[in-house]
């Protein structure tokens, strides 16, 4: 298939330019277009990306993540686990307060990591599942004792899983959000806005310098960056690769971009539900057969533009536990045929759902065609991603095109998406043997014993496809030239300590 054939198939489908509603707001207003709306906003629940970043301005965590991806103190000023690696004490800083006016001390972290165990839905239960008991021995230090060794548990803390929520608001947190953040939570309008106001009485107040921070869902690229270069946003998250020559040429605009932690993958539904048991899902030669129809080499080149190197394995290539003995596999249609063959079909058909973002539909419109020279009749769903999510956990879908942020420790690039009671394990994969490994790599510190434990599940993963991993995700963000002070990190968040924006 021609190169030049696969942009034409993508040129006709390109969205047409509809703008987005932005009034003019008053000074100290920092507009931020996001590629699609946020699901819930209670960290303990939530799971998409976007959601993260709005998290990052709204909730303190007990540890963040440098641009080195070194764990580096936010509400927690220093840590240290025992001589065995069973217990995790922290020490709080003293002046840290809610948004509401109430003290973070030792008992509200307690009670915060009890939640994110306890609650009925909430998707950090595998994040803690070390955690055996929380004790607050006095208002500034935190105990977490450990039914075993965790070598990820601090990773898991410099996420939504060390963020700290007000206990007073826990029953109403999802519709009046009450934080530890820079920013508390004004307004949300779904589908339209999320307005966060800086909270004065932060302790580090002095180094955030906008007064309001409004978040624009926009999916479609093109308008995301009209609105951009029209001056209705400052800012925006996840570039089209090919907006980034608009983007340069543009002196009133600046492109930062940084190597990511994550990455994009179908997911294939193997055993949740009905619709787990049409062929698709139940035989995973027909999923090998659909790796071997797709050309991840013509992603990257066409929807890319040279910026989505090809995935084959959750770790990036920069990672210590990437493996080096699995290549990416190339496209090999006969081979695809063949298989379908042995399985029995000379076609087969499946359904891809993915979000409505631009990107996404030229990723499943090019895969579409592709591998219908296999003999896949692929049928296409474009949803709300938010919605998307909750189809997946249901069980209602075959396949999903679905992007992971990343995290710096490697368990939490695998773990919560292959085992058997994994909170993100949509597909309801479960193999005992990938789960003991998990489990023990967990437990592991030493790098090399531990990197030796995920080659060995990847060699059952690569043969029992739950997943199929598509490309790594650059971050890559267009701003307004006079925003300064920001950094792009590795993990895609929008941090705004010391950004200011020139008048």
């Amino acid at each position: 298939m021609r190169r030049t054939l696969l942009a034409t198939l993508l040129l006709g489908s390109t969205a047409l330019l509809v703008g987005v509603s932005a009034p003019a707001l008053a000074d100290g207003t920092l507009r931020i277009g996001l590629q699609e709306d946020p699901d819930v906003l209670d960290p303990h629940r939530a799971r998409t990306f976007v959601g993260r970043m709005i998290f990052t301005s709204l909730c303190d965590k007990l540890v963040d993540v440098a641009p080195d991806l070194t764990i580096v103190p936010q509400l927690a000023t220093e840590w240290s686990f025992d001589e065995a690696g069973t217990k995790l004490t922290f020490k709080l800083r003293p002046d840290a307060t809610f948004q509401d006016g109430t003290k973070v001390d030792a008992a509200s972290v307690k009670a915060n990591i009890e939640r994110a165990k306890s609650l009925p839905d909430s998707l950090r239960k595998s994040e803690l599942t070390s955690v055996a008991s929380v004790e607050a021995p006095d208002a500034q230090t935190v105990v977490m004792n450990l039914s075993k060794p965790d070598a990820t548990l601090l990773a898991q803390l410099s996420d939504r899983a060390g963020m700290i929520l007000a206990p007073s608001a826990f029953e109403t947190f999802a519709d009046k959000p009450v934080c530890s953040g820079p920013y508390s939570f004004v307004s949300r309008t779904q589908n339209d806005r999320i307005v966060l106001r800086k909270n004065p009485a932060h302790y580090d107040a002095a180094n955030y310098h906008f007064d309001e921070l409004v978040f624009l869902p926009i999916p479609d690229t093109t308008v995301r960056l009209a609105n951009l270069q029209s001056g209705d946003i400052d800012m925006l998250e996840r570039l089209a690769p090919n907006d980034i020559a608009a983007v340069e040429g543009d002196s009133n605009l600046r492109f930062l971009q940084a190597a990511g932690t994550g990455f994009v993958e179908f997911r294939f539904n193997v055993a949740n539900g009905e619709r787990a048991k049409e062929p698709f899902g139940s035989d995973k030669r027909i999923r090998q057969a659909f790796q071997l129809s797709i050309d991840r080499n013509v992603i990257n080149e066409v929807v890319g533009f040279g910026t989505f190197e090809p995935a084959q394995q959750p770790f990036p290539p920069a990672s210590p536990y990437y493996n080096q003995a699995i290549p990416v596999v190339q496209r090999d249609v006969e081979k695809a045929k063949a298989l379908l063959k042995e399985a029995g079909h000379e076609r087969v058909s499946v359904e891809m759902a993915f979000g409505n973002s631009t990107t996404s539909q030229q990723i499943a419109e090019l895969v579409q065609a592709m591998a219908a020279e296999a003999g896949f009749d692929v049928t296409l769903r474009p949803t709300e991603f938010a919605a998307m999510q909750q189809e997946m956990q249901s069980g209602n879908f075959q396949m999903a095109q679905i992007g992971w942020s990343g995290r710096i420790d490697p368990d939490g690039n695998i773990h919560q998406f292959v085992t058997c009671k994994g909170s993100l394990n949509d597909g309801k994969y479960c193999n005992p043997e990938v789960d003991r490994l998990l489990n023990e790599a967990r437990t592991v510190t030493d790098q090399t014993a531990r990197k030796a434990l995920y080659d060995q599940v990847q060699a059952i993963t690569q043969d029992e496809m739950p997943s199929m991993d598509i490309y790594y995700q650059p971050r890559a963000f267009a701003l307004r030239a006079s925003i300064e002070g920001f950094t792009a990190h590795p993990d895609g968040m929008i941090r705004l300590r010391g950004v200011t924006l020139k008048p």
